[in-house]
């Protein structure tokens, strides 16, 4: 479709090198599009972060939904305190799986380059336009933003570039910051994980304007699992009326195709949280009836129908309810450590008990040490699980969530 091939080459002073003959996409960019033609037709790779170097899966489905061999695609390291080194970093592992990846040189942290100028450059305008997709790098998200938005919030013609591009069929790929960018709302200088469920969340403070890629109607997080960060969504959610929020972990993507099917790719896996029917009381934070749904790799999701589909090993290992395999209560004195959740999560839909508890307190030294909260995890109806033929991988579908404020005595334990 696109006949010249513009590359920007990341050399150590970052400059950009276009190649003549670049063409005017006019004709293919109306002015007064039809909404139609607004749906996009490409594809989000939404990367939790820590996307090791290995990890093929993800970087061959990125490569290959962009074009396949020889695709071209733009790499923002805007985000990074150094993007040069990270653009570089980038450039070299999509080059490995087949792509001619390229350097976008906007960013705020770049020596010698004008942030400003770079975002309205014609010629740079026109080789993200014509690419066949873009790689956000990690960092710090508000930088992205700050980068392709104009001071009065409006779009950057490298903003509408992008825009076009993954309207036009492109992919947009992003990990950690680059994944937060995703969704319309993103946290900005958030608190603590226990400090938003305590304190709440403040517009442009802790959460603040994204790109809006997904939609209006997800919200998006990263570093998960690993950090506890699902529970600092709920707060960030309800603070703007998102029903439905995905967080992705480490070393992991969740594929969005251009029918809003969610595939899980990689190391681990994603939350889904759903706040459709949750109720909560006025106060301090406390929430009823929420839903979570753990996806692992392989498995999909649908945005708009909500229906789930495990993945092909997994479809034959559905669990019996009256084959339980654990027994006795469940319990964890630290619900937002690593992967705890999930592990909490998989036990239940695999137990003979209809609910597990998990607590979350803080230090004695901080400013609420009085305050903490109990999270119930809870079997309904609608819950399933699903675990692998050859692994103990589970997938778990619809686990009720109930949060309630605790008041935590101190001192919390005496030595005997």
């Amino acid at each position: 479709m696109f006949q010249s091939v513009v590359r920007v080459v990341a050399h150590t002073t970052l400059a950009l090198a276009v190649a003549a003959g670049v063409t005017s996409h006019a004709a293919e960019s109306p002015s007064t599009p039809s909404p139609s033609s607004l749906q996009p037709k490409g594809s989000l790779v939404i990367i939790g972060g820590a996307l090791r170097d290995d990890n093929d899966a993800v970087w061959t489905r990125i490569v290959q939904l962009a074009g396949g061999k020889n695709a071209r695609i733009a790499v923002f390291a805007s985000a990074s305190a150094s993007p040069e080194r990270a653009g570089n970093y980038l450039i070299e592992r999509l080059d490995q799986h087949g792509a001619k990846a390229f350097f976008v040189p906007v960013a705020e942290r770049l020596d010698g380059s004008d942030v400003r100028a770079a975002a309205e450059d014609p010629a740079l305008v026109e080789a993200v336009r014509s690419a066949g997709g873009a790689y956000f790098s990690g960092g710090d998200q508000a930088r992205i933003t700050n980068a392709l938005r104009r001071p009065d919030g409006s779009n950057t013609q490298l903003l509408d570039a992008l825009w076009d591009m993954y309207r036009r069929g492109g992919v947009i790929a992003g990990s950690s910051a680059g994944a937060a960018i995703m969704s319309a709302t993103m946290f900005g200088h958030p608190r603590s994980v226990l400090g938003t469920l305590q304190h709440g969340v403040a517009d442009g403070r802790q959460i603040t304007r994204g790109l809006g890629f997904i939609g209006d109607d997800v919200f998006i997080d990263q570093h998960l699992l690993v950090r506890g960060r699902f529970a600092r969504m709920l707060p960030a959610m309800l603070a703007k009326g998102y029903n439905i929020g995905l967080g992705i972990d480490e070393n992991t993507a969740m594929v969005v195709g251009p029918k809003r099917d969610v595939e899980v790719l990689g190391y681990r896996g994603a939350l889904l949280v759903d706040l459709s029917n949750a109720a909560t009381r006025d106060g301090t934070f406390n929430l009823s009836n929420g839903r979570l749904s753990y996806l692992d790799n392989g498995d999909r999701f649908n945005l708009d129908s909500k229906v789930f589909t495990p993945a092909p090993e997994k479809v034959r290992g559905k669990l019996d309810a009256n084959k339980p395999y654990w027994r006795g209560p469940l319990f964890s004195a630290d619900i937002l450590g690593n992967g705890t959740v999930v592990d909490l999560m998989s036990k239940l839909v695999d137990s003979d008990q209809p609910d597990a508890i998990g607590l979350s307190l803080d230090s004695p030294n901080a400013d609420r040490p009085d305050l903490g909260f109990e999270f119930k995890l809870g079997r309904v109806n609608e819950t399933v699980g699903y675990q692998s033929a050859y692994s103990e991988a589970y997938s778990v579908y619809n686990v009720r969530l109930d949060i309630r404020p605790i008041v935590v005595q101190r001192p919390l334990y005496q030595y005997r």
